[in-house]
């Protein structure tokens, strides 16, 4: 059981020991994209998994009979792209969208969820042409306003962004990531795409484990401690019961659960 809540901390916190190798045939493993399985980068369109962690995940795949997912703030065509030709069971845009371990898309909010974006969108498109070095994340169902390239922008951008997004505070939901404002529907979160998994072959009956970074991710951790899960934090924006410090650190211990898996199947 977890010992501490999950919570932001303070950029010298510390977030729990590193998590030794689960069984992966005891466990499910749902997993953050950005910031927890690569580095993020200046502009999320210049992100490029290598073979590497393509074959981390092709392995872990395996070793867990399928019940390996992404959970991520990005489109599920945007991540098979990354991944190809893997293509695994996610969720996108926080759990707007999901494809289960069938392949089968479960489309739960593009199409209805959330009110129409065009005019906060043409509202975000003014904010980011005045301030050279922002970078508008069109989504469709949600919208992404990054700062990483102007940190100092920090504090008139999330004033901006979120005056921006009050009116509509009953249907969207405004999230601070690392560097970057999320604007989504209220409607669903990685929360319920964890909770959708979990009632579905082959993840359920089995120990979720939740993978994440940001406070974004917060919501998927609560859903695997409400089934009795573990959580991981990547980095220092988050508390939860395991930690590893970056990326490579992740996909070392991934492949560690892999390579015990296919010890097991030996």
């Amino acid at each position: 059981m977890e010992s501490s809540n999950d919570a932001p901390v303070s950029a010298a916190g510390m977030t729990g020991p590193q998590p030794g190798v689960f069984p992966p045939g005891q466990i499910c493993l749902f997993l953050d994209f950005d910031g927890t399985l690569v580095e993020f980068v200046d502009d999320p369109r210049d992100v490029r998994p290598d073979a590497q962690l393509l074959q981390i995940l092709a392995s872990l795949q395996v070793a867990l009979d399928g019940a390996v997912a992404l959970i991520s703030g990005r489109r599920l065509e945007e991540l098979d792209t990354l991944l190809h030709p893997l293509q695994l069971p996610a969720a996108g845009l926080h759990g707007l969208e999901r494809r289960d371990a069938q392949g089968r898309l479960r489309l739960l909010g593009p199409a209805s969820a959330g009110p129409d974006l065009s005019g906060l969108r043409a509202r975000l498109l003014e904010l980011v042409a005045a301030h050279p070095g922002l970078l508008l994340e069109d989504k469709g169902a949600s919208l992404a306003v990054h700062y990483r390239r102007v940190p100092e922008l920090q504090e008139a951008v999330q004033r901006a962004v979120a005056g921006l997004v009050a009116p509509l505070a009953s249907a969207l939901e405004l999230l601070q990531g690392d560097m970057v404002l999320e604007i989504k529907p209220h409607a669903l979160d990685k929360a319920t795409a964890v909770e959708g998994f979990m009632r579905e072959e082959p993840f359920a009956g089995r120990i979720p484990v939740f993978v994440g970074d940001d406070l974004t991710d917060c919501d998927g951790f609560g859903a695997v401690r409400r089934h009795a899960g573990m959580t991981v934090a990547v980095g220092d924006r988050v508390t939860a019961q395991w930690h590893l410090p970056h990326p490579a650190a992740v996909r070392a211990w991934l492949a560690r659960i892999a390579e015990a898996g296919r010890r097991r199947r030996t």
